[in-house]
């Protein structure tokens, strides 16, 4: 992957993606090989020194914290000063378009509205890396072509390099071609040769897949 690129994984449940997001977020260690970030060796590397940031499929918002308090986590964590915070606070929240509820409880959300708030935490620490683990898959389909059309347009504005996960690349869920497709098979990785990821490459063709994301 080049910096800046929106990659699609597309595989059946079971196929391990979830898995390899997992260990380039640091949760993780290969048994095998390496991960390489920006140039450097991160396979040894804790979560939070890898400059990634990660949303599960269940978003895994703190729920005893408010919307507002949810993004400013990672800063704080981060120890930004009270000015970036509040910056930071106030980009995602016109970002993902989501002032009016801010300060409401993580319980009292929609899937749609619970997925923005999650991207927003995760962006607010200005990664390197962004991971998407199924992030459209328990949306209903106006919510889940909505929130695409969003996706791409936050990655059009921050162009921050994206992986997003999913077992459906069907024509309703992708109204707009992301930049590339890679299927995985039985934790195997192969282009998507022919642009739609509508058959499974053939055991001829070969794949590597750099996990060196960033120059």
């Amino acid at each position: 992957m080049q910096d800046g690129e929106y990659f699609v994984l597309l595989g059946p449940t079971g196929a391990g993606k979830s898995v390899l997001i997992e260990c380039i977020a640091g949760l993780h260690k290969p048994e095998k090989g390496e991960i390489w970030i920006n140039g450097r060796n991160a396979t040894g590397l804790t979560p939070e020194e890898r400059e990634v940031s990660y949303v599960p499929q269940d978003y895994a918002l703190f729920p005893f914290l408010t919307v507002k308090e949810n993004i400013e986590f990672g800063m704080k964590i981060k120890k930004y000063s009270k000015f970036e915070i509040n910056q930071g606070l106030k980009k995602m929240v016109n970002l993902l378009e989501i002032e009016n509820i801010i300060h409401r409880n993580p319980s009292t959300l929609s899937g749609g509205e619970s997925q923005r708030v999650a991207v927003a935490r995760a962006l607010a620490v200005k990664p390197k890396l962004l991971l998407l683990d199924e992030p459209l898959s328990a949306l209903d389909p106006r919510t889940k072509q909505a929130l695409w059309i969003e996706l791409k347009r936050i990655h059009r504005e921050l162009k921050v390099t994206t992986i997003h996960v999913t077992h459906n690349f069907v024509s309703s869920e992708f109204t707009e071609k992301p930049s590339i497709v890679a299927v995985s098979l039985a934790g195997d990785l192969y282009p998507d040769t022919t642009g739609s990821a509508s058959s499974l490459p053939g055991e001829s063709e070969t794949f590597i897949f750099s996990i060196s994301l960033l120059k």
